[in-house]
C-alpha cells in the first residue's frame, strides 16, 4: 500500500506540472504541438535521469525510483496525447508535421534518455 501512495504523490506531482506546461503561453497556433513535444523529451530526460541514479544513488531506495519513475514521470508524460495529436495531423492532411512531430520525439527523446544518463555518470 505504500509503494502505492508514493506512486499515487508523484503522479499527482508529474500531472500538475504537465498542466502548468500546458499553460505556458508558446507555440499556440503554429499548428506543431510544441507543449506536449516538450513535455515528451523533458520526461524523456527525467526518466533517463531517474534511471541512472536508480542504478548508483538510489539503490537501496526503492520507493524513491517509484516516486520518479512511476510517479512523476508517468503523471507528466504525454504519449497518449501525443498519439492524439498525431492521429489529428493526420486527419487533417498534415502528413509532413505529423511525420516532422513522430520523428523528432521519439529520435530526441532516446537522445534525452541517453544524454541523462551520461551526465548521471559523469557527475556521480
Amino acid at each position: 500500500m505504500r509503494d502505492c501512495l508514493v506512486v499515487a504523490a508523484g503522479g499527482a506531482m508529474g500531472a500538475v506540472m504537465r498542466y502548468l506546461v500546458g499553460k505556458l503561453p508558446i507555440g499556440d497556433g503554429n499548428g506543431f504541438p510544441v507543449k506536449t513535444f516538450l513535455v515528451n523529451i523533458i520526461g524523456c530526460f527525467i526518466i533517463g535521469l531517474a534511471a541512472a541514479l536508480a542504478a548508483k544513488q538510489l539503490a537501496d531506495s526503492p520507493r524513491a525510483v517509484l516516486f520518479l519513475k512511476v510517479g512523476i514521470c508517468g503523471g507528466f508524460t504525454t504519449f497518449s496525447s501525443f498519439a492524439l495529436e498525431t492521429g489529428g495531423l493526420i486527419n487533417k492532411g498534415a502528413y509532413p508535421t505529423a511525420a516532422a512531430y513522430v520523428i523528432f520525439s521519439v529520435v530526441l527523446g532516446v537522445a534525452a534518455v541517453f544524454a541523462a544518463q551520461f551526465i548521471a555518470d559523469s557527475l556521480f
